[in-house]
């Protein structure tokens, strides 16, 4: 695997902070509503909704795990910026920050995600990594179901980052 596919990891606080970014060769506009719209988001991610305006709802069901998650999205601008907690009232607060950036010939797409430092950042970077290979299959108009191999390899990969 190259490096350069992995993430980086910095221990902030009483958390730690991931970061993962992908370039693709898509325009703003159709990144921006594959990450946000609730009828692609079952594509990469899983079925849910995300409200774009600030105080609105995030919720998402992962039905296989049984995983919910109930948030707030805590910051919006429309086809750049959306932010939500990965956390349903009672967790702490793991907040999540998709960035969509306009490059030539495509878009850069940043993924920063916030855990506590009790929680096992390896396995959520892991996560995170397979559902950014999801996402760049369904842009491809190919989804793809959870790549758990890939997931296994890139968790070790990634427990050799954290600090």
């Amino acid at each position: 695997m190259e490096a350069s596919e992995l993430g980086t990891i910095v221990h902030v606080g009483n958390r730690f902070e991931a970061r993962i970014v992908r370039t693709l060769e898509h325009d703003q506009e159709a990144v921006w509503r594959m990450l946000t719209d609730s009828s692609l988001l079952p594509q990469w991610l899983a079925p849910g909704d995300l409200s774009l305006s600030k105080g609105g709802a995030a919720k998402l069901s992962f039905p296989e795990s049984g995983t919910n998650v109930e948030s707030i999205v805590t910051e919006v601008d429309p086809p750049r910026l959306i932010e939500y907690s990965w956390s349903s009232p009672g967790e702490p607060d793991r907040p999540l920050r998709w960035e969509a950036v306009a490059t030539p010939g495509g878009t850069r797409l940043s993924l920063t995600v916030g855990i506590p430092d009790d929680e096992d950042i390896a396995r959520t970077c892991a996560g995170w990594h397979a559902h950014l290979e999801m996402f760049a299959a369904a842009m491809e108009g190919v989804p793809i179901k959870f790549p758990f191999e890939r997931f296994k390899a890139v968790r070790e990969a990634y427990r050799a980052l954290v600090p």
